[in-house]
């Protein structure tokens, strides 16, 4: 989830009367794979992936289920996951060029 809709979302829960715990994130489900893809697409760079199949493995994907956060604050995040990691890379390589 992109840093603005963490920000939104978590004003959103404490200006609010609800007091339970509650996930904030994207309903997207996204696999290491496809985040690595996304990657490749905004950076232009395609490294040699190595997989190690004898390794412990987690889960298949990541997502988070916005029920809830949906019928409680009315809002759930709109930030696609791919312009929050181009905006990401994008600063991150200005602040590499910048600080050289």
């Amino acid at each position: 989830m992109y840093i603005d809709d963490c920000i939104k979302g978590t004003n959103l829960l404490f200006n609010s009367t609800f007091k339970d715990p509650l996930n904030i994130g994207v309903s997207d489900f996204v696999s290491i794979n496809q985040l690595a893809d996304i990657l490749v697409k905004i950076s232009g760079i395609d490294p040699k992936r190595k997989y190690i199949l004898d390794a412990p493995k987690g889960v298949n994907s990541r997502s988070s289920d916005n029920t809830l956060i949906k019928s409680i604050l009315n809002w759930e995040p709109s930030i696609l996951l791919k312009d929050g990691m181009k905006k990401t890379y994008e600063w991150i390589e200005n602040e590499f060029k910048n600080n050289l």
